[in-house]
Formats: C-alpha cells, structure tokens, sequence
C-alpha cells in the first residue's frame, strides 16, 4: 500500500510538471499570435496607407499633367486670340485688361463634380505709372513696353551719330549703375574691348568657375545674373515665384519697406529679348519705303498711294544738291508745288535718304538745277503744320524708312512705365510726364470709331505738341505706339485647387500665324495665384 501511494503521488506529481508545462506553452503561443497579428495588422496598415499615398500621388500627378494640358490649352486659344484682325481683337475687349477672354476658361469639364472643372487664365501685374505693381489683370504684356537688350548694340550706331551713349538706355532704371550698365553691353558687344566702366572676359576668366562673356545676343534673362554687378534681387526684386505680383509672402520677412516699389519685381519688370513690331500696312502689305534705291521704282510706288504733289516732292527731295529745310525761302525765291515738276528720271540721281517719314514735314527743296525759267525756286512740302493732323496718319500708314518686314527693339510710348521712358534719348522729366498724362488709360490705343487716328501712330507727340518737330525726328527710332509680340503668363488649374502648372509664352504675331519663340515651364516655382483670384465661374 505504502509503494501503491508513493507511486500514484510521483505520478500526480508529474502529471502537474507535465500540466505546468504546457499551459506555458500555451501562453507563449498566444503571445506569439498575438505578436504576429500586430505585425500582420501594421503591415496591413502600412501597405494601405502606402497604397493610399500611391493613389494620392498618382491622383496629383495625374492632375499636374492635365494642368499642363490646361497650359497648353490656354497658349493655343492666345495664338488663335491674337490671329484675329486688330477690329476684331478692339470688338472683343482687346489685350491688355480682358477678364471676359483671359480669365477662368473652362477646358475640361466634369458635369458631375465641379471640382473637376479645368480652367486656364491669363494673369500678369497691372502696373502703375512707375512701374510698380498695383494689382492683377486678365491679358498680355506688350513686349514693347520695355527695353529690349538684344537689340543696344544696333541703337548703339544710331546713338553715335548723335553723340549720345547707349548706356543711358540702361540709367532709367532704378539702382542701375554705370558699372553694370557697361558690363550689360560688354557682355552683349562682339569685341574684347572694355568699355569705360565694363568688363571683358578676362574679368570672367578669372572667377571659379572660369567662362567668357557671350559676346552676342542674351538667350534667356536669366543669363544676366553671369553678368558683373547683377544680382537675383536686382533682376527679380522681391517676387522670388516670378508671377509679375507680389505677395504677402514675398512681403513679409523682407524689406520691402526700404525698398523702392518700382524695385519690386525688379529689372526683370523693364527688360525684354523679344520686342518687334509689324513694318506692314493695315492690309498686310508692304510700306513703301522712302530710302528706296531705284528711283523709278519708288516713285511708281508712291503714285500708287499718293497723288503727283507728294510723289514727286518726295523724289526731289531726295535728288535735290541742296540740302531741304523748313525754312521758308526768301521772298524773291518761287515756292510752287511739286505737281508742277514732272521727275526726269534720266537727269535725277539720289543724293541722300530721309532720316525718318517726319523730314517731309514743312520742308522746302531747292528745284532750281531741274528748273529752266527760275534760278532761285523751291517745291513746298504738302505736309504743312495747318494739315499736320491730317496728313501726318496718311503718311505712317503707307510710308517708312526702316528696310524689312518687322522694326524691332522700339518702345511703346502707350504703355512703358516712366523709368523706361526716362531712358529714351530727347525725352527728359518734363516730356515723360506730359506724355504719361497725355496718353491716358486707353492702352489699345485707337478709338474703336477711328474718331482719332494719330494715336495710332508715335507721331502724335508732335501732332498734340508734347515735343517739337525737331525732337519728334529724333525719337522716330526709339518709339512707337504698340508692338507684335507679347507675353502671357497661363496658369492652368482645377476648381478644388488641387494640381496646378503655369508657363511663360512669348508669341510673335509679325508672322501670318502667331508663333511661339519662347516658351518656360514655371510650373516648379511655388504659384501664389489663389483659386478665388483666378475664378471658376463656367463661361457659356
């Protein structure tokens, strides 16, 4: 009995150990199962937020590349815009501030969720007189309205005739130096040569890294920024996202309270690489040309515009051994009008070329070398100061003496803010204000009626009496009243906000069919046009 029940103890004993045992492993199974689900559930969980990341991502890149779509959109309807006839761009509310065309065009258009509407709009600064920006307008940028750099080194002939300099293009400009305008030019110019205060290539050469100066046209305006003396907050001023406004973003943290506001966005705001204008008639056909070589030709040419009187005065004028002048000849000299002279063309020779289409103004040709029964006679010019403001549209429209199709590089008076103008040579401080005063708000020029037709043309300066006929010639290769190309700032966009691109466009509408000659994805720039700004109001 006693073996019996130490026999059944040791057993109870072990069935205990053996019990023991497995309820740890037990225990430790679950912790096991329960690690692993925790493992298996954070794995599930990262899976699906990384899917849901996945989905997000491809969502928004998805949408920027529609919103490049939308860019895309917004630079083809601007091409078929500007391909329309000046009447018909005047009927439809013009270029410069035009929210009915430029802002919030509907592209793609989700009728079951507007928040999946696709717009684009053409946004740029709306500019004060100074320069300054003063808000956001729905159009484009006359390129005309600035100073075009590709084109200094040409002015830079016309200049020394005149003695003048063109460096003093550049000194309107605010915080513009004589140092950096000469490195601006030496950068530009063809040679090696220094200017007075500029620098060469060998001033480049000896940076790190080393390069040379271009020594030719700018590619980019950002190719400024190799050049001496400039800097990003010269070039751009405070607008870091290049959107032409400036945001309180760009405001705060900055001091934008020490800075001037025609500094705000910079020289970026006055410069251009693109500015031409159109050297065709309102037909489409070629001006005539007034410098022309062959004579004869001309002079059929003129005939088929104008009659006897200024077809021939004009070949005189041309001929004549004396110089013209607008002084009226003495009492004892004929003055009779130059129908009564028919040319010869075998005698007639040139003998010099018109400066510019407002030398015909009140001038007086010696004819006595072609006239048998006068020694001392004059044929008058048929533009006299009491016919000016109506002679003078008639003569821009169909006459020039520029050669080629297009005029590049000249600046529109209609539209420049005063520190460009202050840079026009013959134009001081008192002419520049009387000409911001004159010109108005009236920025597409011409009364839509045609009820004034010498705002068309930079000629009336002199017609209103804002300079004198002396300093209208001399600004004819600097001014004009409006270009052909212009720049457009699209930004394309979604309803929600969500994905938006935007590019920089310069179109060139001198051509038959506007064509694109610069175009720069901005898209990586941080925009600061809000959704409300832009709009998103279906157009029907």
């Amino acid at each position: 009995m006693k073996k019996m029940k130490s026999f059944v103890q040791q057993g109870f004993k072990l069935d205990r150990h053996r019990a023991g045992g497995h309820g740890r492993r037990q225990g430790m199974l679950l912790v096991i199962v329960l690690v692993t689900i925790v493992i298996l559930s954070l794995s599930v969980y990262t899976f699906t937020a990384l899917m849901q990341t996945e989905e997000e991502a491809s969502r928004l890149g998805t949408r920027q590349l529609q919103s490049k779509n939308l860019v895309d959109s917004g630079m083809d309807f601007v091409r078929l815009y500007l391909s329309n006839s000046e009447a018909t761009i005047r009927e439809k509310g013009g270029r410069w501030d035009n929210p009915t065309y430029f802002q919030a065009v509907p592209v793609a258009v989700a009728n079951s969720d507007a928040a999946l509407v696709g717009y684009f709009s053409v946004a740029t600064s709306s500019l004060d007189e100074e320069g300054a920006p003063e808000g956001q307008r729905f159009g484009l940028i006359d390129e005309s309205s600035k100073i075009n750099l590709n084109t200094m080194p040409y002015a830079e002939a016309t200049l020394a005739l005149s003695g003048g300099n063109v460096r003093d293009l550049l000194m309107g400009m605010p915080e513009m130096t004589e140092e950096i305008a000469d490195s601006i030019l030496d950068w530009m110019d063809a040679d090696d040569d220094s200017r007075d205060y500029g620098v060469e290539s060998a001033y480049y050469e000896g940076l790190s890294p080393p390069y040379s100066a271009k020594n030719g046209p700018l590619d980019s305006m950002d190719e400024l920024l190799l050049i001496y003396g400039v800097t990003p907050q010269l070039l751009f001023g405070l607008d870091t996202n290049r959107n032409g406004i400036l945001d309180p973003a760009e405001m705060a943290g900055t001091n934008a309270s020490s800075t001037d506001a025609e500094m705000y966005l910079g020289w970026a705001n006055y410069l251009t690489l693109y500015s031409n204008e159109s050297n065709l008639t309102a037909e489409g056909l070629p001006r005539i040309n007034v410098n022309a070589d062959d004579l004869e030709q001309l002079y059929d040419d003129l005939k088929s515009a104008f009659d006897d009187e200024w077809a021939n005065f004009i070949i005189y004028y041309r001929c004549s051994s004396e110089e013209p002048t607008t002084e009226p000849p003495s009492e004892t000299a004929v003055v009779q009008s130059a129908a009564l002279l028919q040319p010869d063309f075998a005698v007639l020779e040139s003998k010099r070329k018109l400066t510019s289409i407002v030398d015909l103004v009140t001038a007086y040709v010696d004819t006595s070398e072609w006239d048998e029964l006068n020694l001392t006679s004059f044929a008058e010019s048929p533009v006299k100061f009491s016919n000016v403001p109506f002679t003078m549209p008639r003569l821009m429209a169909s006459l020039t003496t520029f050669e080629g199709a297009t005029i590049p590089g000249r600046i529109n008076i209609m539209q420049a803010p005063r520190v460009v103008l202050m840079g026009i040579p013959g134009l001081d401080e008192s002419t520049v204000d009387q000409i911001i005063s004159q010109r108005g708000t009236d920025f597409e020029l011409d009364d839509p009626t045609g009820a004034d037709m010498n705002r068309k043309y930079e000629t009336w300066l002199f017609v209103e009496g804002v300079v004198d006929l002396a300093t209208m010639k001399s600004l004819m290769s600097y001014v004009c009243t409006g270009g052909d190309v212009f720049g457009a700032e699209i930004i394309g966009y979604f309803a929600d906000g969500v994905g938006t691109s935007r590019a920089e466009v310069v179109l060139d509408t001198t051509v038959g069919v506007p064509r694109i000659i610069s175009w720069r994805n901005k898209s990586h720039l941080r925009s600061s046009f809000s959704i409300d700004a832009l709009g998103t109001n279906i157009i029907e």
